[in-house]
């Protein structure tokens, strides 16, 4: 006979934290759909799992998705190598029912979360738990059955790296709203001149197809390749009818796209002075999940 106590135990403490739950595993791995299965095997686990001798039912579970994104991390890395094209993170809209609370109050940039793309799995976690969500370097060792001093010392090797690669740019909400109302207008209008008088002079635009849909296969560089780049994509007969749109995703203003109301895409972008400095379109069809 099953004890639905326990299991109604085990399940009211796994959605109590459940966003914070999710919110690291984004973090370690950039993607929605593996943070989902991460959740989903992490509740496997503690419903399994006797606790009795588990005096603190958050640190155990942010223990358990952390370890578990680890060894997610570590077998996608193979898998990425061979990836088509650039590969992008997941964009997630951070509406508040997705992404609330104190732990997550500030939602992570994709920006950031390019940058964390380059540091190891382990880096990533110690990253992750210490700077975004305040953990003390004992309390990551305990998770990660690491030394302190090993931890405190890889801590700021992450830091260091991260500081050096992440973009400048204007967190100013209402400049980044009027430019990208002023981007939407140069889109859907045509207009070469204006999208660039948008576009920094040394901007680089991403794509991420994954080899599914028609997307740059590298970067493009220069305010005159990438405008006329992207007005020549939107000038293609299968994408009249695309509805543009701005909306929330990882916490910044940015464009969303949409065909017969479904996601077929998203954009974000730095800005830097005011005018765009890196665009990241992400157009994998199975990397869509956090936007419907």
């Amino acid at each position: 006979m099953i004890d639905t106590t326990v299991t109604d135990d085990a399940l009211e403490d796994f959605t109590t934290h459940r966003r914070l739950l999710f919110a690291t595993a984004y973090r370690m791995l950039g993607s929605v759909a593996d943070a989902e299965d991460v959740l989903q095997d992490a509740w496997l686990t503690w419903s399994r799992t006797d606790r009795g001798p588990v005096a603190n039912a958050r640190a155990y579970l942010v223990r358990t998705v952390t370890n578990l994104s680890l060894n997610r991390l570590t077998s996608a890395r193979a898998t990425r190598e061979s990836y088509v094209g650039p590969w992008l993170p997941e964009p997630l809209l951070t509406a508040p029912d997705l992404m609330e609370g104190a732990e997550v109050a500030d939602s992570v940039s994709m920006a950031l979360l390019v940058v964390l793309e380059s540091l190891s799995p382990v880096e990533r976690a110690v990253f992750v738990l210490r700077e975004v969500f305040g953990y003390t370097h004992a309390e990551i060792a305990g998770m990660l059955d690491r030394s302190e001093a090993a931890v405190r010392q890889t801590a700021h090797r992450a830091r260091e790296h991260v500081q050096a690669r992440r973009p400048r740019f204007d967190t100013d909400q209402g400049q980044r709203q009027a430019v990208t109302e002023r981007f939407l207008a140069a889109c859907t209008g045509g207009d070469l001149n204006a999208m660039m008088e948008l576009l920094a002079p040394d901007v680089t635009a991403w794509s991420d197809g994954g080899g599914k849909v028609t997307a740059a296969r590298r970067p493009l560089r220069g305010t005159d390749a990438v405008a006329r780049w992207m007005l020549g994509v939107l000038a293609k007969p299968e994408l009249q009818g695309m509805d543009w749109e701005s909306a929330v995703v990882n916490g910044e203003q940015s464009v969303l796209f949409a065909m017969g109301g479904h996601p077929v895409g998203a954009l974000t972008y730095d800005l830097n002075d005011g005018r765009i400095q890196n665009l990241r379109f992400q157009v994998n069809p199975d990397k869509l999940s956090g936007l419907r």
